[in-house]
């Protein structure tokens, strides 16, 4: 990809008013809706489910990138495709069989992805490489927005990126901002997304031009 995206994490938007979240985004210059589902079990928070998809894909056009922090994926991904999600990623370290979720969520037409944590090693999933259409590397561990970037997890970027052999757009997750943008991009991600980062700041648009880099 040559041109990097900007996916803004409308976890970091205003809940009572989701639609102006997703206005604004738009408005903004975002060019994905990144959307967090957490279930409470697979990481600590609970957010929203397909219900919330389905209402965003109402008034958007946009892709919406949905990530799942979930366990057993598999058991919900059809529901979620259905729901309007254009991309589904899922953590393979909670799938029972990873493989099949992604056949899963291609026979539904749609994109899919995995996404790795700090803490889960890329190696021990790159089988999977050559099904994804996007691999997501978590540069703060998953289930909470506002985080730190984690140094180390440039360098697992720029891992992902040279085991693809460029083939597969990499997408960043967690702490990118005006600081940490440029780590991600120069390592090789595609992709980043950005919550807090956008949503609290004064110039959202002037924010995500100087994300793109």
């Amino acid at each position: 990809m040559s041109e990097i995206l900007i996916a803004p994490s409308i976890l970091s938007g205003d809940f009572c008013n989701m639609e102006k979240s997703v206005r604004d985004l738009e408005k903004w210059g975002g060019d994905w809706v990144h959307c967090d589902v957490m279930d409470g079990v697979y990481v600590p928070n609970i957010t929203f489910g397909m219900p919330m998809i389905a209402a965003i894909r109402k008034i958007t056009q946009k892709t919406l990138d949905v990530h799942l922090m979930i366990t057993e994926p598999e058991k919900y991904v059809e529901r979620f495709a259905d729901a309007g999600a254009d991309i589904i990623t899922f953590h393979p370290d909670a799938s029972k069989d990873p493989a099949a979720c992604i056949d899963l969520i291609k026979n539904k037409g749609k994109k899919a992805g995995v996404v790795f944590n700090p803490n889960v090693p890329v190696d021990k999933y790159a089988y999977l490489f050559d099904k994804c259409d996007l691999v997501v590397v978590m540069t703060v561990y998953a289930g909470y927005g506002g985080q730190k970037l984690i140094p180390e997890c440039i360098d697992t970027i720029a891992t992902v990126k040279k085991m693809t052999g460029n083939r597969i757009p990499v997408e960043a997750d967690g702490g990118i901002n005006r600081e940490t943008a440029s780590l991600a991009r120069e390592a090789g991600a595609d992709i980043l997304v950005a919550g807090s980062a956008v949503y609290k700041a004064s110039d959202p648009a002037g924010v995500i031009e100087e994300l793109k880099g």
